[in-house]
């Protein structure tokens, strides 16, 4: 893993008007940075902003604020034509298998589709290079000719990973690339993710809810919640010894196959609601559910700051 950033995400923001006078901030205010190299693991419920802060650093959304560097250049405010070449080095594979692959395009289209974008390969290295990609995902030269409905869901998810490597990227965000797949094709889906990023060299922002698949596959893991980043640290760091109270009820949720372990671990409850990300208030977003939260947390944001080597946490009580 080297030690460079290939990613910097600094102070981002990523707000939508929802109403006349109501902001939805889906990303506020999350700072952090990928090596070349690493798998950065990002955790948290629904409606976290995971997703949105994912899009937002590959351009697919523009930043309300903030900046995204990649290899030292704000994404931001790069013209059409770097714009076009920053596209090429990074990726998504998308949730939904069956939603991001166009059902009226063959797999070889598809897969293709890209490479005739960049102007990669022409012909017969074209075709080659498409049979290699189906190859390296566990697929058939066959399945070339097919068309997305006549896949299972692991198999598109297959198919959607050889077209974001196509392209030949550095950087890929799997934005919860298992969550729509049955368990027994999850683990084959994230083995093969760990086998290309090494063959390939690959750096992962990898998006997710299932904690003990986020472990198996992270270097580091961030975990957020309504918009911001709660904690950071390294991936033992985190589930060995963590700091916030959210991520210590995050982690206690985790299923322990154990029987005799299972019976023995407290469980934490979280007690209310979620709250809206619309117009949230001043202080920290986790006070209305957190059982040590003090006056000083439902007035101010705690600042997001490292506490012991590389591990980082926003919390007024740590």
């Amino acid at each position: 893993m080297g030690g460079k950033n290939l990613i910097e995400v600094k102070n981002l923001k990523k707000y939508f008007k929802v109403g006349k006078n109501s902001v939805l901030k889906a990303v506020d205010d999350v700072s952090f940075n990928i090596k070349r190299g690493e798998t950065l693991g990002l955790v948290g419920e629904s409606g976290c902003g995971k997703t949105t802060c994912g899009r937002t650093i590959l351009g697919l959304y523009a930043a309300t604020s903030g900046q995204v560097l990649f290899n030292g250049s704000d994404i931001h405010k790069l013209d059409k034509k770097k714009k076009i070449e920053f596209t090429k080095k990074a990726q998504i594979i998308f949730q939904d298998p069956y939603a991001s692959l166009n059902p009226r395009m063959t797999i070889g289209d598809i897969i293709g589709e890209g490479i005739d974008i960049h102007n990669l390969y022409k012909g017969k290295e074209r075709m080659e290079k498409i049979y290699k990609l189906l190859q390296v995902v566990g697929l058939n030269k066959e399945h070339v000719s097919r068309f997305p409905h006549e896949f299972s869901g692991g198999q598109r998810q297959r198919i959607g990973i050889a077209r974001a490597l196509a392209i030949e990227p550095e950087f890929i965000v799997c934005d919860e690339p298992i969550s729509a797949l049955d368990v027994s094709i999850q683990a084959q889906v994230v083995n093969l993710l760990i086998r290309l990023q090494e063959e390939f060299k690959l750096t992962y922002l990898f998006i997710a809810h299932d904690l003990s698949m986020v472990k198996h596959i992270s270097d580091r893991v961030g975990v957020m919640y309504l918009g911001t980043m709660v904690e950071l640290a390294d991936s033992k760091e985190l589930y060995d010894k963590p700091l916030h109270p959210y991520t210590k009820a995050l982690l206690s949720a985790i299923p322990i196959p154990d029987p005799n372990i299972a019976k023995n671990k407290e469980r934490i409850m979280l007690e209310g609601e979620v709250p809206s990300p619309i117009n949230p208030n001043p202080g920290c977003r986790f006070a209305s559910r957190c059982a040590y939260a003090k006056d000083e947390c439902f007035k101010s944001r705690p600042e997001f700051k490292e506490v012991d080597k590389n591990h980082f946490v926003a919390c007024h009580l740590i």
